[in-house]
């Protein structure tokens, strides 16, 4: 079949779009053809500041529930696939939420939360990010590594020390993942991956999400989707066709503000990072135009199957031993 055919029919999902809530965004994802993706509600916020958000994203959910779908399972996924709609997974960027409080785990996977990033930059209680000398998980992040494993939620490594994150996936009893990555073998940068940190996780069970994020490719801004599918196949070469997927980084809509809310420790102390100009790939500039990957990714030489897997199947296997359901 053509790439249009075969992007009709695939689980399309994307692992991590933190981009601005509003019905513009949710019509482009329609015209995406997005199944699920793993939407952001907290990144720097406390317990009560993340419950505000996940309050407002039901909200969002009910006002376009023409769109959109809200996930606790893989069923969920499926259901959103048959009645054309986007499910929306709601996910961390931090397990700051979670504040001292390991109960807090339970409640936030009751509340429909079903991916945490364990550090977001920076230390946290649980362990350490990737623009920090990094002591590694603490004897509470294993507590909260077990309490998430309990309850069914992915741990995600994305944003996460290298020493922190080699010991979450040993410590883990489930597969975590870096659900949005690229690897430092393309680019050299604090939030890509080597290659033996790439095949750790795989050879562990664990999962990659490849990024577009422009800043974190070869090409830089000038990358075209391209080079997205260079760094899919890189990374492919190492994890495999069962350990891949897409987990774009969508920032779509967001202004100035925003990112100097990422680039700054806390969301307003020391500056981490300078991103520059942010622009995503040529050919998939926004989610609409997610039906370009499937193509792209064809005429790099994938087979339909395994574009199938990569776009989204490999997510749901994931997410189902995960989640259990």
């Amino acid at each position: 079949m053509n790439a249009a055919e075969l992007h009709d029919k695939a689980i399309v999902i994307d692992g991590l779009i933190c981009a601005k809530w509003n019905r513009e965004l949710f019509e482009d994802m329609a015209k995406g053809k997005l199944t699920a993706a793993n939407c952001t509600v907290s990144f720097w916020e406390n317990f009560e500041g993340t419950v505000r958000n996940v309050v407002e994203m039901n909200q969002l959910i009910e006002a376009n529930s023409d769109l959109l779908t809200k996930v606790y399972t893989t069923a969920d996924i499926h259901r959103a696939k048959a009645e054309g709609k986007t499910g929306v997974m709601m996910g961390f960027q931090n397990a700051h939420a979670f504040e001292d409080q390991i109960g807090y785990v339970q409640i936030f996977k009751d509340l429909g939360v079903g991916i945490v990033q364990m550090c977001y930059n920076t230390q946290n209680l649980v362990g350490t990010g990737c623009y920090e000398r990094d002591g590694g998980l603490s004897g509470f992040g294993r507590e909260i590594v077990a309490e998430m494993n309990r309850v069914g939620m992915l741990c995600d490594l994305s944003h996460v020390g290298p020493n922190t994150a080699k010991e979450v996936i040993i410590e883990s009893n489930k597969p975590v993942a870096y659900s949005h990555c690229l690897p430092s073998g393309l680019k050299e940068h604090p939030r890509n991956r080597s290659d033996e940190e790439l095949k750790f996780i795989a050879d562990n069970g664990g999962f990659v999400g490849v990024t577009m994020f422009t800043p974190f490719l070869k090409a830089g801004v000038n990358a075209t989707v391209d080079d997205y599918v260079e760094a899919i196949q890189y990374i492919y070469n190492i994890v495999g066709e069962d350990a891949i997927g897409i987990g774009t980084d969508f920032t779509q809509g967001h202004g100035h503000d925003f990112f100097e809310y990422l680039t700054h420790d806390k969301g307003y102390a020391r500056r981490l990072t300078r991103f520059g100009e942010i622009i995503n790939p040529k050919g998939i500039r926004t989610v609409g135009e997610f039906p370009n990957l499937t193509e792209a990714l064809l005429k790099h030489g994938f087979s339909e199957r395994q574009v199938c897997k990569i776009m989204g199947e490999n997510w749901v296997n994931l997410l189902k031993e995960v989640w259990g359901s």
